[in-house]
């Protein structure tokens, strides 16, 4: 199935505005749908296009691109391998999984110099150390990043045109939706938790509407990403460390502990293996805030961190993993929130993901109790104009916001919105937005 995602709006927007002055690059995780959107968009705005997917072509196909001092017998070459003709300024090249072949991707500089086509270039694990390190990265290069579908897009997959639109005008009204209303809006968003927003697995539930199903895909793309961190870490940690991010996030620590995950392994060693995790996009970060203001950045701690998955339905599975799935009982159980299980790890993870769709860089803050037996924790910060929005999330009991309250005391002066997110319906008490986890991605 080929699935709407806002992504195209964004490539639409280069195209114009560009003219083939640049080309773009769309970045993101395995299996995300950028080949997919890529051809898509080729095929609607372009008369003809090639795509070279150099998972699949011909080392004579990826070799070309190692001398570009002939372009007329490249573009020949391209022609007369996938029996398209090429018109300027009328047909786009794709070059799908790019990383593949670096050569390719040096030689977009002097591609879109030519000037006669426009260029859309895919990639996964771009940034991987050793398919960059020997080539000039160009500047003529456009990123665009893609994540598994978000909830919108999720209920466009399901055929709901209408309902982020009507939440979107409740959320800028604080206007409450009634108890009835939330849970079953609620319910719904629990389904989105559950399939996550990896195409396959949306296609898997749309097609047999068995969540068992879905849970076999997920392990399958799973099963790839732990292939691809094999392949560049023969170690072993990246995979250790993508495996314990439930377990780390249910331990309640106030950051990822890497020598839990890694049979002791330091921090320090594995900086660079955590940052081609980052960058994979498989999985989310939260750094915490040394000085939470609207610089957050400046004053990120690199080494303390928390570490979330990319795709919350992945994150379900993951969580879940050491039942292989016969029927859909726990399933089942967690959408109907029946399931006898702490599943705020499961909230934060989603909220982290929204966020990070969002446009939202994730930051949190830790500090101790005036006791100094315990900290105090705010689960994400968020930059707000010139000052903070500190959130909290609740799954459960929300009366009780002792940190959120304690970290509002302590940054009055900076603090701009203060939001708790929770599963009951909107409401605004004093200075405070208690509101449902599906409208974070208004935040």
């Amino acid at each position: 199935m080929i699935f709407k995602r806002k992504i195209y709006e964004e490539l639409l927007q280069w195209k114009r505005t560009d003219e083939g002055r640049t080309a773009v690059l769309i970045q993101g995780a395995r299996r995300v749908g950028k080949s997919t959107i890529a051809e898509k968009f080729a095929a609607n705005e372009y008369e003809t296009y090639i795509l070279v997917d150099f998972a699949a072509c011909s080392t004579e196909i990826r070799d070309l691109f190692n001398d570009v001092s002939d372009l007329n017998r490249i573009f020949m070459r391209l022609q007369l391998e996938y029996g398209t003709e090429l018109k300027e300024r009328k047909s786009a090249i794709i070059f799908d999984e790019v990383q593949l072949a670096p050569k390719a991707r040096q030689a977009i500089k002097y591609l879109v110099k030519d000037g006669r086509y426009d260029y859309i270039e895919t990639g996964s694990l771009i940034s991987i150390r050793k398919n960059v390190k020997n080539i000039l990265i160009p500047s003529e290069e456009v990123k665009l990043h893609m994540y598994p579908m978000d909830y919108e897009e999720f209920k466009w997959a399901l055929g709901d045109t209408a309902t982020i639109k009507l939440l979107q005008n409740c959320f800028n009204g604080r206007t409450s939706l009634g108890d009835a209303t939330n849970r079953k809006l609620m319910r719904d968003f629990r389904l989105y938790m559950l399939v996550g927003g990896m195409p396959q697995a949306v296609s898997a539930y749309l097609e047999t509407n068995n969540l068992e199903k879905v849970d076999s895909v997920k392990r399958s793309i799973i099963t790839l990403y732990e292939d691809d961190f094999n392949k560049i870490d023969q170690s072993g940690n990246i995979s250790k460390m993508f495996r314990q991010i439930p377990a780390q996030l249910t331990s309640n620590a106030n950051r990822y502990l890497t020598w839990r995950a890694t049979d002791g392994t330091r921090n320090s060693n594995l900086a660079e293996l955590i940052s081609e995790m980052k960058e994979s996009m498989v999985v989310n970060m939260a750094y915490h805030a040394n000085d939470p203001s609207a610089g957050m950045a400046l004053h990120q701690a690199p080494d303390k961190y928390k570490m979330f998955v990319g795709d919350t339905g992945l994150f379900v599975t993951l969580a879940f993993w050491d039942k292989k799935f016969t029927d859909n009982t726990i399933y089942h159980k967690l959408l109907s929130d029946k399931l006898n299980a702490d599943l705020g790890y499961v909230y934060e993870n989603v909220i982290a993901q929204m966020l990070k769709a969002a446009g939202h860089e994730l930051y949190y803050y830790t500090f101790p109790t005036d006791s100094g037996k315990h900290n105090y924790e705010v689960d994400f910060l968020i930059a707000d104009e010139d000052k903070v929005s500190p959130v909290e999330v609740k799954s459960s009991g929300y009366k009780a916001h002792a940190s959120l309250d304690a970290f509002c005391g302590k940054f009055s002066a900076r603090i701009k919105n203060k939001y708790l997110i929770y599963t009951k319906d909107m409401r605004k008490e004093a200075d405070m937005l208690y509101m449902p986890v599906y409208m974070t991605m208004f935040l």
